[in-house]
Protein backbone atom coordinates (compact mmCIF):
# COMPACT_ATOMS: atom_id res chain seq x y z
CA UNK A 1 0.00 0.00 0.00
CA UNK A 2 1.15 3.32 -1.07
CA UNK A 3 2.26 6.39 1.35
CA UNK A 4 -0.40 8.37 -0.61
CA UNK A 5 -3.88 9.02 0.57
CA UNK A 6 -7.29 8.10 -1.54
CA UNK A 7 -9.79 11.30 -1.81
CA UNK A 8 -12.98 10.27 -2.54
CA UNK A 9 -14.46 12.59 -4.58
CA UNK A 10 -18.37 14.24 -4.56
CA UNK A 11 -20.90 12.70 -6.23
CA UNK A 12 -21.51 14.97 -9.36
CA UNK A 13 -25.35 16.69 -8.73
CA UNK A 14 -27.25 15.83 -12.25
CA UNK A 15 -28.76 18.22 -14.72
CA UNK A 16 -32.19 17.99 -13.55
CA UNK A 17 -31.61 17.83 -9.42
CA UNK A 18 -29.49 21.24 -10.69
CA UNK A 19 -32.17 22.33 -12.24
CA UNK A 20 -35.58 21.92 -9.86
CA UNK A 21 -33.57 22.91 -6.80
CA UNK A 22 -32.68 26.18 -8.68
CA UNK A 23 -36.32 26.74 -9.84
CA UNK A 24 -37.46 25.93 -5.76
CA UNK A 25 -34.88 27.75 -4.13
CA UNK A 26 -33.47 29.70 -6.47
CA UNK A 27 -29.39 30.45 -6.74
CA UNK A 28 -27.29 31.14 -3.51
CA UNK A 29 -29.29 30.80 -0.96
CA UNK A 30 -29.83 29.08 2.31
CA UNK A 31 -31.93 26.37 2.01
CA UNK A 32 -32.74 25.96 5.57
CA UNK A 33 -33.43 29.40 6.15
CA UNK A 34 -36.28 29.23 3.85
CA UNK A 35 -37.76 26.09 4.83
CA UNK A 36 -38.31 28.10 8.31
CA UNK A 37 -39.56 30.82 6.53
CA UNK A 38 -42.35 29.01 4.87
CA UNK A 39 -42.66 26.58 7.81
CA UNK A 40 -43.60 30.31 10.01
CA UNK A 41 -45.87 31.20 6.98
CA UNK A 42 -47.74 27.87 6.87
CA UNK A 43 -48.01 28.50 10.64
CA UNK A 44 -49.75 32.04 10.45
CA UNK A 45 -52.12 30.85 7.45
CA UNK A 46 -53.32 27.92 9.29
CA UNK A 47 -53.87 29.96 12.68
CA UNK A 48 -55.73 32.20 11.24
CA UNK A 49 -58.25 30.23 9.07
CA UNK A 50 -58.72 28.54 12.44
CA UNK A 51 -59.56 31.96 13.89
CA UNK A 52 -61.98 32.78 11.65
CA UNK A 53 -63.85 29.41 12.37
CA UNK A 54 -64.10 29.76 16.08
CA UNK A 55 -65.00 33.87 15.56
CA UNK A 56 -68.43 32.10 13.30
CA UNK A 57 -69.13 29.72 15.42
CA UNK A 58 -69.53 32.18 18.65
CA UNK A 59 -71.36 34.21 16.77
CA UNK A 60 -73.89 31.99 15.15
CA UNK A 61 -73.50 30.42 19.12
CA UNK A 62 -74.84 34.17 20.55
CA UNK A 63 -76.89 35.00 18.00
CA UNK A 64 -78.56 32.39 16.04
CA UNK A 65 -81.65 32.51 16.79
CA UNK A 66 -82.10 36.65 15.94
CA UNK A 67 -80.35 36.03 12.84
CA UNK A 68 -82.33 32.93 11.90
CA UNK A 69 -85.86 35.31 12.45
CA UNK A 70 -84.67 37.79 10.67
CA UNK A 71 -83.64 35.62 7.67
CA UNK A 72 -86.65 33.88 7.37
CA UNK A 73 -89.51 37.05 8.40
CA UNK A 74 -87.82 38.84 5.29
CA UNK A 75 -87.69 35.62 2.59
CA UNK A 76 -91.25 34.40 3.78
CA UNK A 77 -92.82 37.78 4.40
CA UNK A 78 -95.81 35.71 5.85
CA UNK A 79 -98.27 37.32 8.01
CA UNK A 80 -98.07 40.89 7.03
CA UNK A 81 -99.90 43.60 8.56
CA UNK A 82 -103.11 44.55 7.43
CA UNK A 83 -105.46 47.90 7.85
CA UNK A 84 -107.88 47.63 10.27
CA UNK A 85 -111.64 47.96 8.68
CA UNK A 86 -114.23 49.71 10.55
CA UNK A 87 -117.96 50.92 9.98
CA UNK A 88 -119.43 54.38 9.05
CA UNK A 89 -119.16 55.03 12.96
CA UNK A 90 -115.67 53.90 13.04
CA UNK A 91 -117.26 50.60 14.82
CA UNK A 92 -113.49 47.76 14.60
CA UNK A 93 -114.78 44.93 12.11
CA UNK A 94 -111.41 43.66 11.28
CA UNK A 95 -107.80 44.65 13.06
CA UNK A 96 -104.51 42.43 13.52
CA UNK A 97 -103.07 41.10 16.87
CA UNK A 98 -99.81 39.77 17.54
CA UNK A 99 -99.66 35.94 17.66
CA UNK A 100 -96.78 33.28 18.00
CA UNK A 101 -95.99 30.61 15.66
CA UNK A 102 -93.69 27.73 16.40
CA UNK A 103 -91.10 26.89 13.43
CA UNK A 104 -88.14 24.44 13.52
CA UNK A 105 -84.12 24.37 12.30
CA UNK A 106 -84.14 20.69 11.68
CA UNK A 107 -80.06 21.70 10.92
CA UNK A 108 -79.54 23.14 14.31
CA UNK A 109 -81.99 20.07 16.59
CA UNK A 110 -79.24 17.49 17.95
CA UNK A 111 -81.67 14.32 18.60
CA UNK A 112 -84.99 14.79 16.30
CA UNK A 113 -86.76 11.56 17.63
CA UNK A 114 -86.49 13.21 21.38
CA UNK A 115 -87.71 16.81 19.52
CA UNK A 116 -90.67 15.13 18.33
CA UNK A 117 -91.79 13.10 21.07
CA UNK A 118 -91.89 16.25 23.36
CA UNK A 119 -93.52 18.25 21.07
CA UNK A 120 -96.33 15.99 20.09
CA UNK A 121 -96.87 15.19 24.02
CA UNK A 122 -96.84 18.90 24.50
CA UNK A 123 -99.23 19.58 21.45
CA UNK A 124 -101.65 16.94 21.30
CA UNK A 125 -102.68 18.25 17.85
CA UNK A 126 -99.37 17.81 16.23
CA UNK A 127 -99.49 14.75 13.72
CA UNK A 128 -96.15 12.94 14.55
CA UNK A 129 -95.17 11.64 11.00
CA UNK A 130 -96.29 15.53 9.51
CA UNK A 131 -93.34 16.85 12.06
CA UNK A 132 -91.78 14.11 11.52
CA UNK A 133 -90.90 14.97 7.59
CA UNK A 134 -90.84 18.60 8.47
CA UNK A 135 -87.67 18.23 10.73
CA UNK A 136 -86.16 15.54 8.83
CA UNK A 137 -85.37 17.83 5.54
CA UNK A 138 -82.68 19.77 4.20
CA UNK A 139 -84.06 22.75 5.18
CA UNK A 140 -82.60 25.45 7.19
CA UNK A 141 -86.07 26.71 8.51
CA UNK A 142 -89.79 24.63 8.34
CA UNK A 143 -93.37 25.62 9.76
CA UNK A 144 -94.60 23.08 13.20
CA UNK A 145 -97.39 24.96 14.07
CA UNK A 146 -98.97 28.19 13.08
CA UNK A 147 -101.05 30.57 15.31
CA UNK A 148 -100.54 28.72 18.71
CA UNK A 149 -101.46 30.21 22.54
CA UNK A 150 -99.38 32.15 24.70
CA UNK A 151 -99.99 29.02 27.19
CA UNK A 152 -98.67 26.55 24.61
CA UNK A 153 -95.87 28.76 23.71
CA UNK A 154 -94.48 28.72 27.36
CA UNK A 155 -94.76 24.98 27.79
CA UNK A 156 -93.02 24.80 24.38
CA UNK A 157 -90.72 27.19 25.84
CA UNK A 158 -89.87 25.50 28.64
CA UNK A 159 -89.24 22.03 26.81
CA UNK A 160 -85.83 23.97 25.84
CA UNK A 161 -84.91 21.96 22.40
CA UNK A 162 -82.45 23.46 20.62
CA UNK A 163 -83.59 24.65 17.00
CA UNK A 164 -86.91 24.90 18.42
CA UNK A 165 -88.00 28.59 18.39
CA UNK A 166 -91.24 31.51 17.91
CA UNK A 167 -91.63 33.61 15.40
CA UNK A 168 -94.83 36.74 16.50
CA UNK A 169 -97.29 37.52 12.99
CA UNK A 170 -100.17 39.04 12.67
CA UNK A 171 -103.52 37.02 13.25
CA UNK A 172 -106.73 38.98 11.44
CA UNK A 173 -109.25 38.74 13.98
CA UNK A 174 -113.15 39.37 13.73
CA UNK A 175 -114.54 41.19 17.10
CA UNK A 176 -118.13 41.30 15.23
CA UNK A 177 -117.72 37.28 14.17
CA UNK A 178 -120.10 36.60 11.61
CA UNK A 179 -122.13 39.57 12.20
CA UNK A 180 -120.97 41.36 8.41
CA UNK A 181 -118.56 38.21 7.47
CA UNK A 182 -119.91 38.25 3.74
CA UNK A 183 -119.53 41.93 3.51
CA UNK A 184 -116.04 41.69 5.20
CA UNK A 185 -114.67 38.06 3.79
CA UNK A 186 -111.62 36.20 5.91
CA UNK A 187 -108.38 35.69 4.88
CA UNK A 188 -105.79 33.23 4.91
CA UNK A 189 -102.70 31.38 7.28
CA UNK A 190 -100.54 33.91 5.83
CA UNK A 191 -103.17 36.92 6.52
CA UNK A 192 -103.35 36.98 2.50
CA UNK A 193 -107.39 38.35 1.74
CA UNK A 194 -109.31 36.02 -0.07
CA UNK A 195 -112.88 36.91 0.00
CA UNK A 196 -114.55 39.92 0.42
CA UNK A 197 -113.52 43.62 1.42
CA UNK A 198 -110.37 41.67 2.73
CA UNK A 199 -109.31 40.34 -0.99
CA UNK A 200 -110.36 43.64 -2.59
CA UNK A 201 -108.04 45.56 -0.20
CA UNK A 202 -104.95 42.92 -1.88
CA UNK A 203 -106.25 43.55 -5.41
CA UNK A 204 -106.45 47.49 -4.87
CA UNK A 205 -102.29 47.59 -4.06
CA UNK A 206 -102.27 46.22 -0.45
CA UNK A 207 -100.19 43.38 -1.67
CA UNK A 208 -97.71 45.72 -3.61
CA UNK A 209 -96.93 47.59 -0.61
CA UNK A 210 -96.45 44.38 1.11
CA UNK A 211 -93.96 43.83 -1.53
CA UNK A 212 -91.87 46.61 -1.27
CA UNK A 213 -92.20 46.63 2.79
CA UNK A 214 -94.31 49.75 2.76
CA UNK A 215 -97.31 47.88 4.84
CA UNK A 216 -96.23 48.00 8.14
CA UNK A 217 -97.88 47.58 11.53
CA UNK A 218 -100.00 50.91 12.38
CA UNK A 219 -98.43 53.00 9.05
CA UNK A 220 -102.02 52.34 7.51
CA UNK A 221 -105.26 54.14 7.56
CA UNK A 222 -108.23 51.95 8.31
CA UNK A 223 -110.65 51.54 5.43
CA UNK A 224 -113.97 52.84 6.45
CA UNK A 225 -117.23 51.43 4.99
CA UNK A 226 -120.38 52.47 4.55
CA UNK A 227 -122.22 49.99 6.58
CA UNK A 228 -123.80 50.37 9.89
CA UNK A 229 -122.68 47.87 12.06
CA UNK A 230 -126.35 49.06 14.15
CA UNK A 231 -128.08 48.07 11.45
CA UNK A 232 -126.37 45.37 10.35
CA UNK A 233 -127.47 43.17 13.27
CA UNK A 234 -130.85 44.35 13.47
CA UNK A 235 -131.39 43.33 9.49
CA UNK A 236 -129.80 40.01 10.64
CA UNK A 237 -131.91 39.57 13.50
CA UNK A 238 -134.75 40.00 11.68
CA UNK A 239 -133.66 37.73 8.98
CA UNK A 240 -133.10 35.22 11.67
CA UNK A 241 -136.25 35.37 13.03
CA UNK A 242 -138.15 35.16 9.27
CA UNK A 243 -135.58 32.74 7.97
CA UNK A 244 -137.29 30.49 11.26
CA UNK A 245 -140.79 30.75 11.12
CA UNK A 246 -141.37 29.86 7.82
CA UNK A 247 -138.64 27.28 7.91
CA UNK A 248 -137.00 28.10 4.96
CA UNK A 249 -133.25 27.14 3.52
CA UNK A 250 -131.90 30.76 3.73
CA UNK A 251 -132.59 34.64 4.00
CA UNK A 252 -131.04 37.63 2.32
CA UNK A 253 -131.29 41.15 2.49
CA UNK A 254 -130.35 44.57 1.69
CA UNK A 255 -130.52 48.33 2.83
CA UNK A 256 -128.95 50.76 0.55
CA UNK A 257 -128.93 54.90 0.90
CA UNK A 258 -131.40 55.64 -2.27
CA UNK A 259 -129.83 58.86 -2.56
CA UNK A 260 -126.49 57.52 -2.60
CA UNK A 261 -126.40 53.96 -3.58
CA UNK A 262 -124.52 52.79 -0.09
CA UNK A 263 -124.82 49.81 1.27
CA UNK A 264 -125.93 50.43 4.73
CA UNK A 265 -126.30 46.79 5.35
CA UNK A 266 -126.18 43.68 3.92
CA UNK A 267 -126.90 40.14 4.89
CA UNK A 268 -127.02 36.77 3.47
CA UNK A 269 -127.74 33.39 6.13
CA UNK A 270 -126.99 30.93 7.07
CA UNK A 271 -123.50 33.12 7.56
CA UNK A 272 -120.17 32.00 8.60
CA UNK A 273 -117.72 33.18 11.19
CA UNK A 274 -114.44 34.68 9.84
CA UNK A 275 -112.40 33.71 12.65
CA UNK A 276 -113.22 29.86 11.61
CA UNK A 277 -112.38 30.26 7.70
CA UNK A 278 -113.40 26.77 7.21
CA UNK A 279 -117.03 27.75 7.37
CA UNK A 280 -116.72 29.36 4.51
CA UNK A 281 -116.63 26.15 2.23
CA UNK A 282 -119.91 25.01 3.42
CA UNK A 283 -121.84 25.51 0.08
CA UNK A 284 -124.86 26.82 1.73
CA UNK A 285 -123.20 29.26 3.37
CA UNK A 286 -122.63 31.65 0.18
CA UNK A 287 -123.65 34.90 -0.38
CA UNK A 288 -127.25 35.11 -1.81
CA UNK A 289 -127.01 38.22 -2.86
CA UNK A 290 -123.72 38.32 -4.93
CA UNK A 291 -123.58 34.66 -6.06
CA UNK A 292 -127.16 33.72 -5.73
CA UNK A 293 -128.99 33.05 -9.16
CA UNK A 294 -132.22 33.74 -9.51
CA UNK A 295 -135.23 34.32 -12.11
CA UNK A 296 -136.03 37.76 -13.31
CA UNK A 297 -139.50 36.98 -12.88
CA UNK A 298 -142.06 39.62 -12.21
CA UNK A 299 -139.42 41.78 -12.59
CA UNK A 300 -139.40 41.37 -16.32
CA UNK A 301 -142.33 43.36 -16.69
CA UNK A 302 -141.17 46.47 -15.92
CA UNK A 303 -138.83 46.16 -18.38
CA UNK A 304 -141.03 45.31 -21.34
CA UNK A 305 -143.59 47.95 -19.89
CA UNK A 306 -140.62 50.22 -20.23
CA UNK A 307 -140.36 48.90 -24.23
CA UNK A 308 -143.79 50.00 -25.08
CA UNK A 309 -143.05 53.32 -23.67
CA UNK A 310 -140.20 53.75 -24.96
CA UNK A 311 -141.35 52.40 -28.47
CA UNK A 312 -143.80 55.25 -28.97
CA UNK A 313 -146.51 52.60 -30.07
CA UNK A 314 -148.36 52.29 -26.35
CA UNK A 315 -148.38 55.19 -23.51
CA UNK A 316 -150.00 54.78 -19.77
CA UNK A 317 -154.03 54.11 -21.22
CA UNK A 318 -153.00 51.80 -23.69
CA UNK A 319 -155.42 48.48 -23.29
CA UNK A 320 -154.86 44.91 -22.93
CA UNK A 321 -157.49 42.33 -22.98
CA UNK A 322 -157.28 40.41 -19.91
CA UNK A 323 -160.38 38.83 -19.93
CA UNK A 324 -159.27 35.38 -20.59
CA UNK A 325 -156.21 33.69 -20.16
CA UNK A 326 -153.85 33.96 -23.44
CA UNK A 327 -152.82 30.63 -25.22
CA UNK A 328 -149.23 30.77 -26.92
CA UNK A 329 -148.24 27.51 -28.52
CA UNK A 330 -148.76 24.78 -25.86
CA UNK A 331 -148.44 27.45 -22.63
CA UNK A 332 -151.27 28.59 -21.34
CA UNK A 333 -150.54 32.38 -19.68
CA UNK A 334 -152.91 33.06 -17.22
CA UNK A 335 -153.26 35.67 -13.48
CA UNK A 336 -153.11 34.58 -10.48
CA UNK A 337 -155.67 37.16 -9.66
CA UNK A 338 -158.01 37.89 -13.08
CA UNK A 339 -159.46 40.87 -13.19
CA UNK A 340 -161.33 39.79 -16.33
CA UNK A 341 -161.77 43.09 -18.18
CA UNK A 342 -159.54 44.86 -20.68
CA UNK A 343 -157.09 47.15 -18.41
CA UNK A 344 -155.03 49.78 -19.33
CA UNK A 345 -150.73 49.38 -19.35
CA UNK A 346 -150.36 51.48 -15.67
CA UNK A 347 -153.07 48.20 -14.83
CA UNK A 348 -150.99 45.97 -16.11
CA UNK A 349 -148.18 47.11 -13.76
CA UNK A 350 -150.08 47.69 -10.55
CA UNK A 351 -151.65 44.54 -10.75
CA UNK A 352 -148.38 42.24 -12.28
CA UNK A 353 -150.91 40.79 -15.42
CA UNK A 354 -148.74 38.37 -17.02
CA UNK A 355 -151.78 38.06 -19.68
CA UNK A 356 -151.16 41.94 -20.04
CA UNK A 357 -147.32 41.93 -20.27
CA UNK A 358 -147.70 39.11 -22.76
CA UNK A 359 -149.78 41.25 -25.15
CA UNK A 360 -147.61 44.07 -24.53
CA UNK A 361 -144.66 42.04 -25.79
CA UNK A 362 -146.64 40.24 -28.34
CA UNK A 363 -147.69 43.56 -30.05
CA UNK A 364 -143.91 44.93 -30.15
CA UNK A 365 -142.29 42.08 -31.69
CA UNK A 366 -139.65 39.36 -30.75
CA UNK A 367 -136.89 40.90 -32.80
CA UNK A 368 -138.00 44.48 -31.15
CA UNK A 369 -137.79 42.63 -27.70
CA UNK A 370 -134.56 41.33 -28.61
CA UNK A 371 -133.22 44.91 -29.49
CA UNK A 372 -134.31 46.92 -26.99
CA UNK A 373 -133.15 44.52 -23.95
CA UNK A 374 -129.78 44.39 -25.99
CA UNK A 375 -129.72 47.93 -26.45
CA UNK A 376 -130.30 48.64 -22.85
CA UNK A 377 -128.22 46.06 -21.48
CA UNK A 378 -125.38 45.24 -23.65
CA UNK A 379 -124.04 48.71 -25.26
CA UNK A 380 -120.34 47.83 -24.31
CA UNK A 381 -120.27 44.39 -23.97
CA UNK A 382 -122.63 41.65 -25.04
CA UNK A 383 -123.71 40.01 -21.21
CA UNK A 384 -124.47 36.46 -20.94
CA UNK A 385 -128.61 37.44 -21.04
CA UNK A 386 -128.33 39.11 -24.52
CA UNK A 387 -126.50 36.15 -25.96
CA UNK A 388 -129.33 33.72 -24.52
CA UNK A 389 -132.08 36.09 -26.26
CA UNK A 390 -130.45 36.24 -29.23
CA UNK A 391 -130.89 34.29 -32.62
CA UNK A 392 -130.11 30.65 -32.47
Amino acid sequence: MSGHEVVKSAPTESWRSRFIRSMLYGRNVDRSAKARTRVGFAIIAFAAVYLIIGGRLVFFAINGDSHGTRRTASQDATATARPDIVDRNGEILATDVKTPSLFGEPRRIIDKDEAIELLTATLPDLDAGEVRDRLSSRKGFVWLKREITPVQQKEVYRLGIPGIGFLRENKRVYPSGPLASHLIGHVNIDNQGIAGMEKWLDGTGLADLHRAGFATDRLQKPVELAVDLRVEHALRDELLKAKDKYKAKAAAGLVSNVKTGEIVAMVSVPDYDPNNSREANDPTRINRLTTGVYEMGSTFKALTLAMALDSGKANLNTQSDARASLRYGKFSIGDSHPLGRNISLSEVFTYSSNIGAARIALSQGVEAHKTFLCARNCLKAPSRLCRSIGPN
